[in-house]
């Protein structure tokens, strides 16, 4: 069946469920791992699954609902309203058990914890109130006896979410507080409510069930209601499109249960069953399970055969009802599932015929839709015939016993009355199929309440009393389908009366707590924020009402049902027009607190009627033989023929028919009142996905769950209150850190706690501070967390410092003593080597040892007097023993003689004298092993006080954490209190509760017994006396059972003892962990120090890496901005030549002009008287000027000459500085390619960096757990350390004890010695006797062995003995009623016969046990002085073996300890040079970029100056152009001057084509250069977009390192966490112990009343025998007798203490001699002592004087030995020196290039500064020139003389411009050689940068290898330590041993 609990039936025990209850170590680190920002972490809505995505915030406020969020989701962003994004929870809440507690709560943090959770295979999860079940479509092992073990009687804050948690809480609080529980399960189709159900009854089932005998029925109550499942399951359920096995009806199943907690029956109340489903069935669904099981082959094997019976076919496609969807579910086995049906109806009482009545009546309804009707005539009246037995119609009249004609009948033409007459009505085959489904629909529906009413009454047990009841309620949750029907208006209409329900009563219990902490709070109702809607409902024209009646109208209608709706309800906010997207046809829409549902109303009106044919029903009720189906109708009025008319009447005025809808709300109205009666428990149960696939998740889907089933609402109810709380003292232990002072300021915990908030200003609407809480808005703890972070890190950062301060300035004192060391030691060899050639120094240093030596001769003296004194007190000693050693001869004389004497008179003591040497023997040897192992013993309490000594120092080091455990243990204390307070206070009702069962118990047997003292009168006195003897035997027995219960109770108290030493035990070792723990956490916190040292290291270096390929990228950017400056510059060149050519031109053409004007003057005078004349002077001036004119042309064509030379020489000049540009670019594209693959390479370097971080975080995480493996391992040799500390205390004691023992086992074995001689003679006279007695003694024998038997037997039936102790109370009572009745008889005739042999029998067993005990003593006492010496010996001697090992073992731990310290400071040391290395680096690296940045600084400026001056001369340029065009047109107006233009033009055209050609080639070169400008610039982008990227990834990776920092700030929280775990693991422990107590308390009262009893019978069966002991009267003369032999016992007793006191007396004075020999034994060893002194004092002088011969050479040795080591501190100080030069000089030599770069830069910037300087003057100038010209050309138009000498000057002063320009071009040449200069530099100093790099990397490789080989040592000290662990434990294992021993 699915859902039952599996049992193992092959006896193997259940799996482990804690991987499914509780998060794995790996899922806390991987979730402390996770990627987080406190800030930006944010969760946003992701549209393609319809989930949520982790993003980070890059701008928006998030508490203005309004503004818009950017949000970076990896390499996208998006853009939300504040309102939709929510905050990301810490890392900490990941996987959070109850989500009240998450300090965000969000949508989004809801999901992912359920999601997270559920793909980590735990199901359950608390919210508040509910538990979340989410649907695991899986078998998980969490519902076995193993885990309801787990759940036994724990409160649910004790164990993870489950299920059985809150069905504990449910039991317990009904035993408790003897109130009725409720729990709600609800949820959709497929989230498992059924199953959850079942599982809660079964566990209720399993915690109920009685511990007495189970009664004589076959089968339990507990089975009967766990086989309610398989029939509820078949007729309830159904497959739908989301669940196979969907339980299609809500269920109210109530367990009750008697005062004491035992289960006392139950009952279940159905809900709305889904009645449609009877005969209407969705393709992907299916009928309800019975239909097509009984079909199933399993039915043949019931009766005569099930389908026989119920006259089905095998074809289930034959029966149209149930075949309209699927017809098989794989998951359902059909088969099977009818076997557990049939089963369960056997299980709950059935009867045969109502079960086959039951399953006829079910194919009744399948094979009704068989029917078909046919149209008759033209009225359209429905007909039927088929009717036949082998038709439907007659398969459905026989199953349901009625004629099959009268019901088709029926059908077609039912009966209607019509005032007072019957009247038939014809129906149309439409109207006559729709009421054989309303009857089938009926039928099942009354079949199936009627099996809830069977189940009720054979699930109720009349015998027991039921006090309470646990009820569960399975309900479906709130729907929001496509299409919403009558069906899911009241199914959400139940869950939004089942919501207020919640609502209010969480609320309620949050309230409740609120003032029950003291917190100001104004009560608010939450169950009002509903009240809306259910008003509409509920109200007398609300929607209930309306339908109510409109279903009474006959002629109402959907429309007019619609209308009226909308006419009352219309104005209403909550009654909504219709919004569905599915169904366009829906009528209205309400807004449920789930969301807003769209309703249809087509067909509600017929459902709530649920109309049923009458006449059918009559013939049901009239003529059916099948009983079951007449009980089904008894409720229906039916159609009777006769009915008198006054009942007719009665029944018209009593009302109509019932509908659906007032039952459904009848009975809801009793659930509501019900559920307020109980204490509600709420479950929630969500289908993860639709295609029922573990694991997977659909958020679309989960969130509507969430939002229907109320969990949302729930956590907004529990946002406006206080949902995150914390005890105060963890919060003082959590948060001491922001304020110890304000925490310490007050003992009251609100005022503290008001003072450290009030300190970091966190406001107070915030929080509230209750009695024994603080309590937290939603979100408040984020920002103490944060404060808190903060705090850590900066101290952590100074304890960083203070550390590095420490270590640095201890090297630095030791390099300064140093350095004033080597200043003494040259000091000091100076004065040597100044003074060792100085006669008077050579003679001290010669006698300086001669100083204050003795004369030899006169110690010899001195020593020969002592001799002699001492030789004569010597000789004197002699004598004196001499003169003992005669008295000790003579003492020893009389010594003899006196023993002699005592031989004599009291018989040979020789034997005695030979023990005693015996003894003394072994008492020396004892005694030299003492010795022995005290001398051991010394040297372990040596180590033992160096061991107490560090523990001093360790102590010192835990007081802080002492001070924090106690105050721990001091709130655990309280709370222990408590828990005492309560336990003490169950137990003393539980006490009661038994004593009153007990009572009750015992009058109900007395009852009996007295019935049976009656029958039991006449029984023979035969019976009577053998009753007698066995009472007898019983009383031995029980005397026997007496004793062996009182060494058990010994046992008991050792055990108590014993488990009190191991809580103490457990105490201590909890203390040591916790001290290990915080050693642990101070470690780690170093080794995160030193991880962020590493991270600082690496973002050093990257900062540099950066920094050098922006400086590498600038100084492509300035050689580029050179190159274009040369090109630019020499275009300027050119433009100035052009004009000065242009200049020439124009002088050229001016000069025309003049000659021509001054040609027309010639012309002109021409005309004159003397024309003639002047004409032949002018044709000799003609000759002249045209000498003239022959001698300028020479002189121009030579100056043409000249400049053609010039212009071809610019030209070779520019064609070779293009070949420069063109190696220049090639140069550069070389630099370029090595520039990238550089760059190339710093990336592969960034990478294999990245990688070996990677690698190192992965050795570091390895290296903290084998750390932290290592430390556990320390604390366990600790720990067995003071184990055997503590066990070396004992042994010690226990030798002592033994020593005692063994003095008092001597004299005890003396006195025996002398007891047993004397006993000796008594057991002579003893036997004597006993030969006389044989006879009889053998007899007794006899029965004795027979009592030693059934002794035996009674030890092994001591449990059934306790067991039938009221049975033998019983048996006594009547004993001594019958005693009484036959003691008469007794008097009159036995009681002679019984004196007499009882006189015979008392004297041999009193004579037998005396002799039998004085024997059986002495033998035994004997036997255990032996085995106590054997015992001792061996103890002594396992003891020194083990104490040898221990201190072996204990030597090599403490070397191994050293080893691991010495190794850990070297490792320390190194890690610290490192770090050193690291910041010099840096500050190098801060260095470089500082200069770089303000040579950058300066380029960027002369790059702005330089655009300035090129955009200066570009304005001159177009100023020149716009003269020289005034200039033309000037010339335009001289019409004389054209003619010579024209002359000129040719030339001028010639020129204009060359400089055309030049200015081609000059554009060529320029579009080359704007060519390899753009290659520059593409470059230049790519670089920059590249140096972008490693931004990114840099910035990238130092947000990885941040959030891995908080990850271990994390994983220290986990850490606390842990240790509050273990913390909660003490009190698990504690409250164990405690039970344990109390189960010892009662087993002890148990004892108690087992011994009140056994003591009651012993008075019963004492006053039996007082009653005998008076009849008989020879016991008198026994007790004479008895007498008679103490007294003889007592004189023989006598006479040993005579013996003894003699012996005694011997003894003292054997003492006293042996004192005697002692002290002269100890003056001979005195004397023997002094002399070897003398002796000793003889060789110690002539050894002194030898060893003073050996210092004289020493002193001489170590005088050349300190010689050579001040020569060689001389070199050494050398050698420092020079180094220290060394460096000196490098120091000096980085200064001298810081300098020179700086003096470079001044001076880049001068010739920049004079080169801008020298553009603006060549400017001025040129503008000064063109003025000048243009007033030359007036003067020389004014003048004509001066022509020539003008032209001279002008072509004088262009030859100097060009030499200028030339000059100014080789300056430009200078300063770019200069420039490139500074290139190569730069570019120098980028490769040192790059070496510095690699020099760095191989630092790198160095540490990497040297944390390899750490790693390496820590290996082998962790195999050490596994070592030195086999080897504890072995010890461990011999010390119990011994011990046991």
């Amino acid at each position: 069946m699915p859902g039952h609990i599996k049992l193992t039936k092959t006896g193997q025990p259940d799996p482990d469920p804690t991987e499914f209850l509780i998060p794995s170590m790996e899922m806390k680190r991987e979730s402390q791992n996770k990627v987080y920002d406190a800030k930006k972490s944010v969760w946003i809505p992701c549209p393609k699954t319809g989930g949520y995505r982790e993003g980070l915030l890059e701008s928006g406020n998030l508490e203005d609902p309004a503004s818009k969020c950017v949000v970076a989701v990896g390499h996208e962003k998006f853009t939300h309203k504040a309102a939709e994004v929510g905050k990301v929870n810490p890392p900490k809440f990941e996987k959070c058990e109850d989500m009240v507690n998450l300090t965000f709560l969000n949508d989004a943090s809801v999901f992912w914890n359920l999601k997270t959770r559920y793909q980590a295979k735990m199901i359950h999860t608390y919210s508040g109130l509910f538990v979340v079940v989410v649907n695991p479509y899986k078998r998980y092992p969490l519902y076995t006896h193993r885990v309801a073990k787990i759940y036994l009687g724990k409160r649910r804050n004790e164990v993870p979410p489950h299920l059985w948690a809150i069905a504990e809480t449910a039991y317990r609080g009904m035993l408790n507080n003897q109130k009725d529980q409720a729990m709600l399960i609800t949820g959709e189709s497929g989230a498992g409510k059924t199953e959850n159900t079942k599982k809660v009854i079964t566990y209720l089932a399993m915690v109920a069930t009685g511990s007495g005998k189970k009664a004589e029925k076959k089968v339990s109550l507990e089975d009967q209601i766990v086989a309610t499942n398989p029939i509820l399951e078949s007729y309830g359920n159904a497959k739908t499109s989301r669940n196979d096995n969907s339980s299609r009806f809500g269920k109210f199943i109530r367990i009750h249960f008697t005062n004491s907690g035992k289960l006392a029956g139950c009952d279940i109340v159905s809900y709305l069953l889904e009645k449609s489903r009877i005969t209407e069935q969705q393709e992907v669904e299916r009928s309800y399970h019975i239909f097509y099981q009984l079909l199933q082959p399993y039915g043949d094997g019931i009766g005569g055969g099930l389908r026989e019976k119920c006259l089905l076919s095998t074809d289930i496609y034959d029966y149209i009802y149930v075949s309209q969807g699927k017809t098989k579910v794989e998951s359902i086995d059909d088969n099977e599932e009818l076997e557990y049906t049939e089963d369960a109806f056997n299980v709950l009482g059935f009867g045969e015929q109502e079960k086959y009545d039951c399953y006829m009546l079910t194919a009744s309804v399948m094979t009704f839709g068989g029917i078909e009707f046919t149209t008759k005539g033209r009225d359209d009246q429905a007909e039927c015939q088929a009717v036949g037995a082998d038709t439907f119609a007659g398969k459905a009249a026989a199953l349901c016993g009625v004629d099959s004609t009268a019901m088709i009948k029926a059908f077609c033409k039912p009966r209607i009355k019509v005032g007072t007459e019957w009247v038939t009505k014809s129906q149309t085959c439409e109207q006559a199929t729709n009421a054989v489904g309303g009857i089938a629909r009926s039928i099942y529906d009354r079949v199936f309440k009627w099996l809830i009413e069977k189940c009720n009454q054979t699930l109720i047990d009349p015998t027991l009393k039921k006090s309470n009841f646990c009820a569960v309620l399975d309900i479906a949750g709130f729907e929001i389908f496509e299409y919403n029907g009558f069906e899911q208006i009241s199914i959400n209409f139940v869950n939004e009366k089942l919501q207020q329900f919640f609502n209010h009563h969480m609320f309620v219990v949050e309230q409740e707590t609120y003032v029950g902490e003291g917190i100001e709070w104004e009560m608010v109702d939450f169950g009002m924020d509903l009240q809306a809607a259910i008003i509409m409902f509920e109200k007398p024209m609300g929607l209930w009402a309306i339908l109510e009646e409109e279903s009474l109208f006959p002629k109402a209608t959907d429309k007019s049902f619609e209308e009226k709706l909308k006419a009352s309800l219309g104005k209403l906010p909550i009654f909504l027009k219709p919004q569905s997207k599915t169904d366009k046809h829906a009528h209205f829409a309400i807004s449920h607190y789930a969301g807003i549902v769209s309703y249809n109303v087509t067909g509600w009106l017929e459902k709530n009627k649920d109309p049923v044919n009458d006449t059918v029903v009559e013939i049901f009720k009239s003529t059916s033989t099948i009983d079951l189906l007449i009980h089904l109708w008894a409720d229906h009025p039916g159609q009777p023929t006769t009915t008198p008319k006054e009942e007719g009447k009665k029944k018209k005025k009593g009302g109509g028919t019932k509908t659906v809808s007032s039952v459904y709300l009848i009975s809801l109205n009793d659930l509501m009142t019900t559920l307020h009666s109980t204490e509600p428990h709420f479950v929630r149960c969500l289908v993860p996905n639709t295609h029922k696939k573990p694991g997977d998740v659909e958020p679309p889907l989960i969130m509507h769950q969430l939002t229907c089933n109320g969990v949302l609402e729930g956590i907004r109810i529990c946002m406006k209150g206080f949902p995150n709380r914390i005890l105060y003292p963890d919060f003082k232990m959590r948060y001491y850190i922001l304020g110890a002072a304000e925490m310490a300021s007050s003992k009251d915990n609100k005022t503290a706690v008001y003072a450290m908030m009030d300190k970091i200003e966190f406001p107070r609407e915030k929080y509230k501070l209750g009695h024994t809480l603080v309590f937290f808005r939603a979100g408040a703890l984020a920002y103490l967390e944060e404060v808190r972070d903060e705090i850590v890190l900066k101290l952590l950062r100074w304890l960083q410092g203070q550390v590095r301060q420490f270590t640095r300035f201890r090297e630095f004192s030791k390099r300064r003593d140093q350095r004033e060391l080597l200043v003494v030691c040259q000091r000091q060899f100076r004065k040597y080597i100044s003074l060792r050639d100085w006669g008077w120094f050579v003679i001290i240093q010669k006698t300086r040892p001669l100083i204050g030596m003795p004369n030899p001769e006169e110690e010899l003296r001195l020593l020969s007097e002592r001799a002699n004194a001492t030789y004569g007190v010597y000789m004197e000693k002699i004598n004196t023993k001499k003169e003992l050693l005669q008295e000790n001869t003579i003492m020893e004389d009389e010594k003899k003689a006196i023993i002699a004497q005592i031989e004599k008179e009291q018989g040979d003591l020789s034997q005695y004298h030979e023990r005693q040497a015996k003894l003394s023997t072994q008492i020396a040897d004892l005694n030299v092993e003492l010795e022995e192992t005290q001398s051991t013993l010394t040297k372990a309490e040596q180590d033992r006080i160096q061991c107490a000594a560090d523990k001093k120092e360790l102590e010192h080091e835990c007081v802080a954490v002492k001070k924090e455990i106690e105050d721990i243990e001091i709130a655990i204390q309280k709370l222990e209190q408590e828990k005492a307070n309560k336990d003490h206070t169950i137990r003393y009702l539980n006490d009661e509760i038994a004593n009153q069962d007990e009572v009750i118990n015992k009058l109900n047997k007395e009852k009996k017994h007295i019935s049976e003292i009656g029958g039991k009168a006449s029984e023979d006195l035969d019976v009577a006396t053998e009753k007698v003897e066995h009472l007898n035997t019983i009383k031995g027995k029980l005397e026997q059972a007496l004793d062996e219960i009182e060494s058990s109770l010994d046992r008991e108290k050792r055990s108590r003892a014993n488990v009190e030493k191991e809580r103490r035990k457990v105490e201590g070792e909890l203390k040591i962990t916790q001290q290990s723990v915080t050693d642990l956490e101070r470690s780690q916190k170093e080794l995160e120090g030193q991880v962020g040292r590493k991270d600082g290291e690496l973002a050093g270096l990257a900062n540099k890496l950066d920094d050098e390929q922006a400086i590498v990228a600038k100084f492509q950017k300035s050689i580029k901005e050179l190159q274009l400056r040369v090109e630019e510059m020499e275009e300027e060149l050119e433009a100035e030549r052009q004009g000065r050519a242009k200049a020439e031109r124009q002088r050229s053409d001016l000069a025309r002009e003049l000659e021509g004007l001054g040609e027309r003057l010639m012309e002109a005078g021409g005309a004159t008287a003397a024309q003639i004349e002047l004409n032949k002077k002018r044709e000799s001036e003609v000759v002249k000027l045209r000498k003239d004119l022959e001698e300028c042309n020479i002189q121009h064509e030579s100056t043409l000459i000249s400049l053609k030379k010039k212009h071809q020489d610019a030209i070779a000049e520019m064609l070779e500085q293009s070949d420069q540009l063109q190696k220049m670019k090639a140069k550069i594209e070389k630099d370029k390619g090595k520039i990238m693959s550089e760059i190339a390479d710093v990336r592969a370097a960034t990478d294999e960096v990245n990688r070996s971080k990677v690698s190192a975080e992965k050795s570091h995480k390895n290296l903290l757990a084998e750390l932290t493996e290592l430390g556990k391992k320390v604390e366990e040799a600790n720990l067995t350390l003071a184990d055997y500390e503590g066990y070396k205390r004992r042994l010690t004691g226990e030798n002592a004890d033994l020593l005692r023992q063994l003095q008092e086992l001597d004299n005890n074995a003396g006195l025996l010695a002398k007891t047993k001689v004397a006993l000796m003679s008594a057991l002579d006279e003893q036997k004597n006797i006993a030969d006389i007695e044989s006879k009889e003694r053998s007899s007794l024998l006899a029965k004795y062995r027979n009592l030693e038997h059934e002794k035996d037997g009674l030890r092994n039936n001591l449990e059934e003995e306790v067991g039938s102790k009221e049975n033998l109370a019983r048996q006594a009572n009547k004993a001594a009623n019958e005693s009484d009745m036959w003691r008469q008889k007794y008097e009159i005739e036995c009681v002679a016969k019984a004196d007499e042999m009882e006189m015979d029998k008392m004297k041999l067993q009193a004579r037998l046990s005396e002799s039998q005990t004085t024997i059986e003593n002495l033998n035994s006492k004997l036997q255990q002085l032996e085995k106590a010496k054997l015992k001792v010996t061996d103890d002594l001697n396992n003891l020194s073996v083990q104490l040898d090992q221990a201190q072996i073992l204990n030597s090599s731990l403490e070397k191994k300890a050293k080893q691991f310290d010495r190794i850990v400071a070297e490792w320390k040391h190194k890690v610290d040079g490192t770090s050193m290395d690291l910041d010099i680096s840096q500050k190098e690296t801060r260095n470089a970029a500082s200069e770089l940045f303000r040579i950058k600084n300066a380029y960027e400026e002369s790059v702005l100056q330089l655009d300035e001056v090129r955009r200066e001369n570009k304005n001159l340029s177009m100023e020149i152009r716009d003269i020289m065009d005034q200039i033309n047109e000037g010339g335009r107006s001289i019409h004389e001057i054209d003619k010579i233009r024209k002359r000129l033009e040719a030339e001028k055209m010639e020129l204009e084509a060359a400089l055309s050609e030049a200015e081609g080639a000059l554009e060529q070169e320029e579009n080359k250069v704007l060519r390899t400008q753009l290659e520059l610039n593409q470059v230049r982008q790519e670089i920059e977009r590249r140096l972008a990227e490693k931004d990114d990834e840099f910035t990238t990776t130092k947000k990885n390192f941040a959030k891995a920092i908080e990850g271990v700030q994390h994983a220290l929280e986990s850490e606390t966490k842990a240790k509050v775990e273990a913390l909660r693991m003490k009190k698990k422990l504690e409250t164990d112990v405690l039970d344990l107590e109390t189960s010892l308390e009662h087993a002890n009262a148990a004892n108690v009343e087992s011994q009140r009893t056994i003591k009651s019978i012993q008075n019963r069966l004492r006053e039996t025998q007082v009653k005998l002991e008076e009849v008989s009267k020879a016991k008198e003369i026994a007790r004479e007798g008895l007498m008679s032999a103490d007294r003889r016992a007592h004189a023989n007793q006598n006479a040993l203490e005579e013996a003894r006191t003699l012996l005694e007396q011997v003894d003292r004075n054997r003492r006293i001699i042996e004192q005697e020999l002692a002290d002269t034994n100890e003056s001979l060893g005195d004397q023997t002592c002094t002399n070897q002194a003398l002796t000793s004092a003889k060789q110690k002088c002539e050894n002194e004087i030898n060893t003073l011969n050996h210092d004289l050479d020493e002193m001489s040795s170590e005088a050349q030995m300190s010689e050579e080591k001040a020569q060689r501190a001389m070199i050494d100080a050398a050698r420092l020196a020079d180094e220290l030069r060394v460096e000196q000089e490098n120091a000096m030599a980085i200064e001298r290039d810081r300098k020179l770069l700086e003096a470079q830069v001044k001076d880049a910037q001068a010739r920049l500064d004079e080169a801008e300087q020298n553009a603006l003057k060549g400017g001025k100038k040129a503008m000064a020139k063109m003025e000048t010209r243009i007033r030359e050309l007036e003067s020389e138009l004014d003048a004509e003389n001066r022509r020539s000498s003008d032209a001279m000057k002008n072509l004088r002063r262009s030859e100097r411009k060009i030499k200028e320009l030339t000059y100014q071009q080789d300056e430009d040449r200078k300063n770019h050689e200069r420039m490139q200069s500074l290139v190569d530099q730069l570019q120098n100093k980028i490769k040192s940068y790059k070496k510095q790099i690699e020099e760095a990397e191989e630092i790198a490789a160095l540490n990497l290898a040297k944390f390899r080989q750490v790693q390496a040592n820590l290996s082998d000290s962790a195999e050490r330590a596994d070592l030195n662990e086999q080897a504890l434990a072995k010890m461990k294992t011999r010390a119990q041993s011994i011990g046991i021993n």
